[in-house]
C-alpha cells in the first residue's frame, strides 16, 4: 500500500496499524514460550514442531515490524524479502503447527504409533530445508531482486542455488511424513489408549475412540493444569 499511490497520511496510519498488530502476536509468542517453563517438555515429534513453529512465526514476525517501516518497504517492494516473510508466517506457523498436532494425535485418530526416529528426521529436515529455502530470499529481497522475473543478475547466484536446494530439501522432509504415516496404518504397533501419559480426556478413551467417545462417563480426578501423568505432583 505505501507504494499504491496513497496520501502520506493514509500511509502514517497503515504503518501505524501494522506495527500495532504486532503486539498481541508478540505476548502470544512470549505466551507460548514461557508456557515451556517448567513444564513437562519431551523431545518428542510434536514438541519438535512446536519449537520450529516458534522459531519460524518469531521470524516471520519480526520482519514484518520491518515492513511495517515505510521507508524500509518501499524499498524491498515487489521484492524477495516480501516472498520470504509471507512464508515465514504462513507457511513456517501454519504448517508447522499443523504437523506437530497431526503427529499428536495420530495415535488417537489411528489407533497406530508411527517410527519416532523417522518422525523426527522429518521434522529437523523440513525445519532445515525451510530456512535454507527462504532466508537467503530476506538477503535477496533486501539486495534488489525483484519477484516474479525469470531471470536475475548473476551477483543473486549464490543466494538463489541455495534457496533452491533448500526448497529440494523441504520437498522430501515434506514426502517423509506421508510416506511413514501411510505406512503405519498397517504395520506399526498398536497405540493403546494413551501412548503419551497425557492426562487430557481425549486419551482416557480408546484408540480411535468409539461412536460415543467413552463407553462409561470418565471420572476426572486430577488438577487443571496438570498434563503430564509422569509429573512428581502426581506419582
Amino acid at each position: 500500500m505505501f507504494v499504491a499511490g496513497q496520501s502520506v497520511y493514509a500511509s502514517l496510519i497503515f504503518s501505524l496499524i501494522s506495527y500495532v498488530v504486532a503486539i498481541p502476536s508478540a505476548i502470544k509468542v512470549f505466551n507460548w514460550t514461557a508456557t515451556l517453563y517448567k513444564g513437562s517438555v519431551s523431545w518428542q515429534t510434536p514438541m519438535l514442531y512446536a519449537l520450529g513453529f516458534l522459531a519460524l512465526f518469531s521470524i516471520g514476525g519480526l520482519t514484518g515490524l520491518v515492513l511495517a517501516a515505510i521507508p524500509v518497504d518501499v524499498h524491498v517492494t515487489d521484492t524477495y524479502f516480501v516472498i520470504a516473510h509471507f512464508h515465514y508466517i504462513m507457511v513456517g506457523g501454519t504448517i508447522m503447527g499443523y504437523l506437530g498436532a497431526m503427529h499428536y494425535w495420530w495415535p488417537k485418530m489411528t489407533g497406530r504409533l508411527y517410527p519416532e526416529g523417522w518422525a523426527k528426521a522429518a521434522a529437523l529436515l523440513i525445519f532445515f530445508g525451510f530456512n535454507l529455502t527462504f532466508f537467503p530470499q530476506f538477503l535477496l529481497g533486501y539486495n534488489g531482486m525483484a519477484r516474479r522475473y525469470a531471470t536475475y543478475d548473476e551477483k543473486f547466484q549464490v543466494l538463489n542455488v541455495m534457496s533452491s536446494a533448500g526448497a529440494s530439501i523441504l520437498g522430501a522432509g515434506y514426502l517423509l511424513p506421508f510416506g511413514y504415516l501411510l505406512w503405519s496404518l498397517k504395520y506399526a504397533p498398536k497405540a493403546g489408549p494413551n501412548p503419551w501419559g497425557a492426562t487430557g480426556l481425549e486419551w482416557a478413551t480408546a484408540s480411535p475412540p468409539p461412536p460415543d467417545n467413552f463407553e462409561v462417563t470418565p471420572t476426572v480426578t486430577l488438577p487443571p493444569y496438570v498434563y503430564s501423568a509422569k509429573e512428581p505432583e502426581v506419582i
